[in-house]
């Protein structure tokens, strides 16, 4: 499995605190299954000395470490970007990564307590030749409270990253039920882990990926742990959603009906 969405670098936010955690980390994944991690570390929201040559430097250094160490697992560097209307040009500039580094996919952050929609910022990377991809929006409060605010994301084909454990219901049972419904609605591109550490937010996917597999179909599981993965790694085409065809009342009517509901 390929993991896009990891905090696995040491010192440069909330995630690993050091090398040690670091290596714990990848020794979890590796047991795992995971043969490769996209790093990355939070950018933007003024983490001004989380920049793209320090990322691309400790993963020179984390790869040697992993080498060292005798672990079969590759790590590429990326970032996860708060979303910021400067987002195309800090890219530019090198400043801020796309995943893997390959000029293509971005990684994209709403606040956790709000939605606002994403759409310029994707449009402004479409213009520029690359593609945005939001993460964990299962767990956006903003979305928890109002799903209809995904409606016009879904139909215009915007690619969603879940988290694995929000599929495992460690978030609570509102943010399982949302990533579920996105399930359903074929809205799902990746699964990742966003892990942080190695005791808590590990980085961990097997669990995850029988859970998709028992409940979509092996053919699913494989498309949002490996073969899209694959694609961002090499900068290529991501298997696009199945756009769900509108209908009145909302496509999100009965869910949220049923969470009145229940």
């Amino acid at each position: 499995m390929i993991d896009i969405h990891c905090h696995l670098l040491p010192g440069m936010d909330d995630g690993s605190t050091d090398w040690e955690t670091s290596l714990a980390m990848a020794r979890i994944a590796v047991t795992d299954g995971i043969s490769t991690i996209i790093a990355t570390p939070h950018q933007g929201m003024g983490n001004q000395s989380c920049q793209g040559d320090l990322i691309r430097t400790r993963t020179l250094e984390m790869n040697e470490l992993l080498r060292r160490e005798g672990l079969p697992l590759q790590v590429f560097a990326g970032g996860e970007i708060r979303i910021d209307s400067s987002v195309v040009s800090e890219i530019r500039s090198g400043r801020w990564l796309t995943l893997a580094d390959q000029g293509r996919h971005v990684l994209l952050e709403l606040p956790h307590e709000l939605f606002f929609s994403p759409e310029p910022i994707l449009e402004a990377l479409r213009r520029a030749g690359m593609v945005g991809i939001l993460a964990h929006i299962e767990r956006n409060e903003g979305a928890l409270a109002d799903p209809r605010c995904l409606e016009p994301l879904i139909h215009g084909g915007c690619f969603f990253q879940v988290t694995a454990s929000s599929l495992l219901g460690k978030y609570g049972r509102e943010v399982q039920e949302l990533a579920e419904w996105l399930f359903k609605h074929k809205a799902v591109h990746f699964v990742a882990s966003d892990a942080h550490g190695p005791k808590r937010r590990t980085p961990r996917l097997r669990e995850a990926y029988d859970w998709v597999a028992r409940h979509w179909g092996e053919a699913t599981a494989k498309t949002v742990f490996y073969d899209n993965p694959l694609a961002v790694l090499q900068g290529e085409e991501i298997v696009s959603p199945t756009v769900v065809a509108r209908k009145k009342p909302s496509l999100f009517g009965r869910w949220v009906l049923g969470r009145k509901a229940g």
